[in-house]
């Protein structure tokens, strides 16, 4: 997918003009956020790291690099790998802009979905 468009945002932020297709990546609804705020394509929350993953990685950057290693190994299991070709299938046609709560994107699992799905950056 070397043309495809894949941006990593927080879902909190308006939507921009080319965002194409928006798609919340966390397990857990976003605090203080109703559904029609959020501005959503999809919610895809089986490709999204498990409780225990998340619980454990706690959004610390110190464990970022061991967090990304797990986490891309519950990828390859189902249903997070049925989920990851649906987001394949989306920004075949259309940019695609990866959501999440967290604050820090750049140490968040969309940060890694977009590295998994081939974005440069």
């Amino acid at each position: 997918m070397p043309d495809a468009t894949i941006r990593v945002r927080r879902v909190y932020d308006e939507p921009g003009p080319g965002d194409g297709a928006r798609v919340l990546v966390d397990r857990v609804w976003p605090r203080g956020l109703t559904r029609e705020g959020a501005r959503l394509d999809a919610w895809l929350t089986d490709v999204a790291p498990s409780t225990e993953l998340r619980k454990w990685y706690g959004h610390d950057p110190s464990k970022f690099a061991e967090f990304r290693l797990r986490y891309r190994s519950e990828l390859d299991e189902a249903p997070a790998r049925q989920a990851l070709n649906r987001l394949r299938e989306l920004v075949r046609d259309q940019p695609l802009t990866l959501l999440t709560a967290t604050r820090d994107v750049e140490h968040s699992q969309a940060a890694v979905l977009a590295e998994v799905l081939g974005a440069t950056g």
